[in-house]
């Protein structure tokens, strides 16, 4: 069976909480082993390293504010998520961001909360994930200022057009590709440009419990995403790449292995 890392999760503070041994258990039972469970605020981050230091080896996690909660940033903000980030459980800064679509937060709170993180990022030397929404402009123009000091960046859960891919290709971002890509109405130009992204640059990830991937059949009784389906957003990929479902999945999985450090699950 091929091996399969979710690499976000949104684990805590969602439908999928309550559940969470199962929810482990049953991706696991599919091949999706460890997890990368997301950390969206300070708070959530310390429970996300709590949690996963319950279930060792099985969940990672990430320690970032999102920005939606970028107002929230304060003096002593950076301070705390460096010490969060010390955590063997964390594999990289984020979620970290821009968010125009919704604008929980002032745009000038999530440039400054962003670029706060960036330089803990490269301060710490660890990767980081990131959250980009109808801010194209402004994200681009903070990473390229950053990207060349840091050791890695992953846009996850990208939708974006062929030009945004590809100005993300040439600065050297991964791209996570979620299950809307598997929408035949929202989903139509991501699946046109998912052939065109580099293979060493291409992660694959369920958002759960979010975007639960339309085309599935049977359609699952709940609406619920669930780190047990990425496999079969995985094959549907690789059908639109037109390559091997197991060569594209062992691909996969050693870019996540790469990206986040885990390197003590390489065979």
């Amino acid at each position: 069976m091929p091996s399969y890392i979710d690499i976000a999760v949104n684990l805590l503070g969602s439908a999928l909480e309550p559940d969470t041994a199962s929810i482990i258990q049953a991706a696991a039972d599919q091949g999706v082993s460890p997890l990368i469970v997301i950390g969206s605020d300070l708070t959530e981050s310390a429970t996300a390293i709590a949690v996963c230091q319950q279930y060792p080896n099985q969940l990672y996690c990430t320690a970032g504010v999102h920005p939606h909660h970028a107002s929230e940033w304060q003096a002593d903000s950076k301070q705390i998520q460096t010490e969060l980030c010390q955590a063997p459980q964390v594999v990289a800064v984020g979620e970290c961001g821009l968010d125009y679509n919704r604008d929980f937060s002032p745009r000038p709170a999530q440039r400054q909360a962003f670029i706060a993180q960036l330089e803990l990022a490269i301060e710490l030397q660890k990767p980081v994930l990131m959250h980009e929404r109808d801010a194209h402009s402004d994200f681009l123009s903070i990473i390229k200022e950053y990207r060349p000091k840091l050791t890695g960046a992953l846009l996850h859960c990208f939708t974006g057009t062929r030009a945004q891919m590809e100005a993300y290709i040439d600065l050297g971002l991964h791209l996570g590709i979620t299950g809307w890509v598997c929408d035949e109405r929202r989903g139509q130009e991501l699946a046109e440009l998912v052939p065109f992204i580099p293979k060493e640059r291409l992660l694959i990830e369920t958002d759960s419990p979010y975007l639960l991937p339309r085309s599935m059949r049977p359609k699952p009784k709940s609406s619920k995403n669930k780190p047990e389906y990425l496999p079969y957003i995985a094959q549907y990929i690789a059908n639109l790449r037109g390559e091997n479902a197991a060569e594209f999945a062992k691909q996969c999985y050693h870019n996540s292995l790469s990206f986040f450090n885990l390197s003590q699950y390489d065979d």
